[in-house]
């Protein structure tokens, strides 16, 4: 995920009833500062304990860090779009889901194994 090219779109990602979410294995307070450096307005949430990016498959374990990643979420919990690596630096990917959904399109989930950002952050 590029956060600034999130924000940048931010708009259109709202017009689809879209909330955008960051999610990184940086603290809470890096997540703030790093949010008030770049300018962007949507939350960055911490996975300190990397739990989530390592349920979502996104984890490299050998340097502790995550995988960009891009997981388009419906509001039933359900990932409707992946997007990672060099992909998940563009949001058009992720803004076609959300508008396809938006407009009640069907759209096939993705399997995963992990907890849905609902279970695990009660957001959404």
């Amino acid at each position: 995920m590029n956060p600034q090219a999130y924000q940048a779109d931010i708009a259109k990602f709202e017009k689809a009833d879209t909330q955008v979410l960051g999610i990184s294995v940086d603290s809470p307070f890096a997540n703030k500062k790093f949010a008030e450096e770049i300018g962007v307005d949507f939350p960055l949430l911490s996975d300190l304990n990397k739990k989530v990016s390592k349920l979502y498959g996104v984890l490299n374990d050998d340097v502790g860090v995550a995988r960009r990643a891009t997981f388009v979420v419906d509001k039933q919990g359900i990932v409707r779009g992946i997007e990672q690596d060099k992909a998940a630096l563009d949001p058009s990917g992720a803004h076609n889901v959300c508008m396809r959904l938006a407009a009640g399109q069907a759209v096939a989930s993705r399997s995963t194994e992990a907890l849905t950002l609902r279970e695990w952050f009660g957001l959404l």
